[in-house]
């Protein structure tokens, strides 16, 4: 494949590398020092204590890598915050059979394409206020990525991959997929392919919405109390009120997900505990805050406030979470 990566941080930077490890042809829309470094030393991960480098095409301008033809793959791994900018830099590089992978956190613009659900259609206003994001980036070229890795930007062009591999990847309106096919379409089980030769462990999901909510579940309290407090997710989840308090944000989620058709089964304590497991973790959000960098606030907690609205789900502690973290955000210039 001809794969162009949007956003060569943590995850794009990781996701381009291996890519290029396997066969494809990868690019690059970099800019500042990320480009300088990509184009003198490669893109470089670090994996395994092993580092790589691989030389893509790299530039800051997006007809100089579709001077032949259009990428079969754009990834969008940006975060929410910059997804406007984003989706104004990729409309060049879109052609009619290219598909735009977005691995990124939160509920995305695409999140109500589905037909047979609740909200069907929706914008929301918290995500893509101005419609930039929608009319730049057509519907039809996306398919959705939810990412369980942890990787992180040592130095620019410098990725580090700490842990996990899994990519779930699936059509935004799922449903309207071939019954016979499981809701899988053929250029869905294509690039699960050859995400799966290129050392991922992918999975192709017929309802990537729910993926998308159930990964959102756990992280959109974590990170914004670990940013607001600068407390590890140990220390977060040994506080029994601090506990509680992500708990009952949880449920109001979960009420919402039972309103837009996407049910969790599982219960607050029970993720609680399979976040503990992973010790004294710091989540990205609070990673960004220590090293100034703005905070993506409205993809992970506004968006879920605004959906709540739309269905008559009250949320208290959600919009509490909300202020607090955004008040933080803006004291310190991040938000």
């Amino acid at each position: 494949m001809r794969v162009c990566v949007l956003g060569a941080g943590a995850i794009g930077g990781w996701m381009g590398v291996k890519l290029a490890q396997a066969g494809h042809a990868v690019s690059v829309l970099a800019r500042g020092a990320t480009l300088a470094a990509i184009r003198a030393e490669g893109l470089r991960l670090i994996e395994a204590g092993e580092t790589a480098a691989v030389k893509v095409a790299a530039s800051d301008k997006p007809g100089d890598l579709t001077a032949d033809e259009f990428p079969d793959l754009l990834i969008v791994a940006v975060k929410s915050q910059g997804l406007r900018d984003a989706a104004l830099a990729a409309k060049p590089l879109i052609g009619p059979n290219t598909i735009v992978l977005t691995a990124m956190n939160g509920v995305p613009w695409w999140f109500f394409q589905r037909s047979d659900r609740p909200l069907a259609g929706t914008a929301l206003a918290s995500i893509d206020p101005t419609g930039e994001i929608a009319a730049s980036i057509p519907s039809a070229n996306v398919i959705g990525c939810v990412v369980h890795a942890a990787c992180s930007v040592d130095a620019p062009g410098l990725i580090r991959h700490k842990m996990g591999r899994r990519l779930i990847i699936g059509e935004p309106d799922g449903a309207a997929q071939s019954v016979a096919q499981g809701g899988i379409s053929a250029r869905l089980s294509a690039l699960h392919t050859a995400l799966t030769t290129a050392g991922f462990e992918s999975e192709a999901s017929a309802d990537i919405q729910r993926d998308v909510w159930f990964k959102l579940w756990g992280n959109m309290t974590m990170n914004p109390v670990s940013a607001i407090t600068g407390a590890t997710t140990d220390l977060i989840l040994d506080d029994p009120l601090t506990r509680e308090f992500c708990s009952a944000v949880m449920r109001e989620a979960k009420a919402i997900g039972e309103q837009i058709g996407i049910p969790i089964a599982q219960s607050p304590d029970e993720r609680h505990a399979v976040t503990r497991k992973l010790g004294a973790m710091k989540t990205s959000m609070l990673q960004d805050v220590e090293a100034g960098r703005s905070i993506e606030l409205d993809a992970l907690v506004a968006a879920v406030v605004e959906i709540g609205a739309k269905v008559g789900v009250p949320t208290p502690y959600t919009s509490a979470l909300f202020g607090l973290a955004r008040l933080t955000g803006r004291v310190r210039g991040l938000y």
